[in-house]
């Protein structure tokens, strides 16, 4: 058989698992290909192409209910909502500009995969807490379908959210139900300059803490807002960002809740809705990374502990880092040939604990690496025992997450 399978339908991608799941033939699956370079090199020989399986099956903007098949791309999905006032609120991110690819060119089943999300997961969550149902083939080439169309429903085990995160390794999705939001009238960003780290943790704590609804918290250290380049909105120096979204006197009041609430960190400035908009996409989809040819790691830890892991490890290794999600998302660059695994998981050790991932770097150095974070033994004797349910025969991105997994 070739090397390189495009199915059209689910039924030919289910034929295609059952063959490789019969001659024991590894599969790498993919939907446009744009995250194929994070996680380890995929040890296949075969590629299942899900690109030609797209299109919208139903959308309902009353109901908000979107079913899309896997290989249509997010872009697609996201100008559909769009026109009808809505939007994915997980904020899929796009890892196109990090990994040296064009942005825009990822697709649902990708999301679903690497269970995405953006900054304004604080609010909303991640792409697993807005799936309400999906079709699957398993590494056995069985058909299943888990959730339905509604958002109340408790058809059976939550499965859709056990493959949110998988990579691809436990199945193969075909079809996927997500509900969608109205989309936000306008939107504005509450600025604070020359914070260091602690002082912009407390800032970012003290907003989420209060009434103003904040959808966004980031911290760019002066560096990092000057590799935003032109959508840094004519910013320079150390910035501590919130982001506010609604109905336009809704966002008013709320900026005058803040400026009041955050008098004490220093002058608060306000950025409008264009430039808000254009400064979050680029903290969300680590652009002032883009342009570096650096390791990047994704470290997710207690918010609080974010400034201080990032301290930690500026003092010894250099690079660059910034703050999402109020400080529990640091985003970190490191120079060289070298990701530094062991300090970087040691100072997660040290911040109280965390997962730190490998999100960029050359394929030799991923081939040998932990790229995502070990887990402990019950956890990972119990990721074994999912795998070998859904995927006994080690047909699906075998290798992907660990080495010979």
């Amino acid at each position: 058989m070739s090397d390189r399978f495009m199915p059209e339908t689910a039924e030919d991608a289910r034929d295609i698992v059952r063959w490789a799941a019969a001659e024991h033939e590894p599969l790498e699956i993919v939907g446009r290909g744009s995250k194929r370079a994070l996680g380890r090199p995929v040890q296949a020989g075969h590629r299942l192409d899900l690109s030609r399986l797209s299109g919208v099956e139903m959308y309902e903007p009353d109901e908000l209910v979107l079913t899309v098949l896997a290989g249509t791309p997010i872009a697609e999905v996201e100008r559909l909502v769009a026109d009808n006032g809505q939007e994915l609120a997980f904020d899929p991110m796009d890892y196109g500009p990090l990994l040296g690819g064009p942005a825009g060119d990822g697709t649902i089943g990708g999301v679903i995969a690497a269970n995405l999300s953006g900054s304004k997961r604080l609010k909303h969550g991640a792409a697993r807490d807005h799936i309400l149902g999906l079709e699957a083939i398993s590494g056995r080439g069985e058909k299943f379908k888990s959730g339905g169309r509604v958002v109340k429903n408790v058809t059976g085990y939550d499965l859709p959210r056990a493959l949110c995160g998988s990579w691809g390794s436990l199945a193969v999705a075909t079809r996927i139900t997500l509900k969608v939001l109205p989309r936000a009238e306008t939107e504005a960003s509450v600025l604070l300059r020359g914070l260091d780290g602690a002082a912009a943790t407390a800032a970012m704590t003290a907003a989420l803490g209060s009434s103003a609804e904040v959808s966004a918290a980031a911290h760019l250290p002066a560096g990092v807002v000057e590799s935003c380049g032109e959508d840094a909105a004519g910013l320079t120096g150390a910035a501590t960002l919130l982001r506010l979204e609604g109905f336009g006197p809704s966002v008013d009041y709320r900026f005058e809740t803040l400026r009041r609430l955050l008098a004490e960190h220093g002058a608060v400035e306000r950025i409008e809705a264009d430039a808000s908009c254009r400064l979050w996409l680029a903290i969300r989809d680590v652009k002032p990374f883009a342009e570096s040819d650096d390791m990047v790691w994704r470290v997710s830890l207690a918010p609080t502990a974010g400034a201080g892991f990032a301290g930690d490890l500026a003092g010894r290794l250099g690079g660059a880092s910034y703050l999402d999600w109020s400080g529990g998302l640091v985003w970190l660059a490191l120079p060289g040939d070298d990701p530094r695994a062991q300090e970087v998981r040691a100072a997660v050790v040290r911040a109280g604990g965390g997962h730190a991932t490998l999100m960029r770097a050359p394929e030799p150095v991923r081939a040998v690496s932990d790229v995502f974070q070990p887990q402990p033994g019950p956890l990972a004797a119990l990721a074994a025992r999912l795998k070998e349910q859904f995927d006994p025969h080690g047909v699906l991105n075998p290798g992907r997450m660990v080495a010979g997994g």
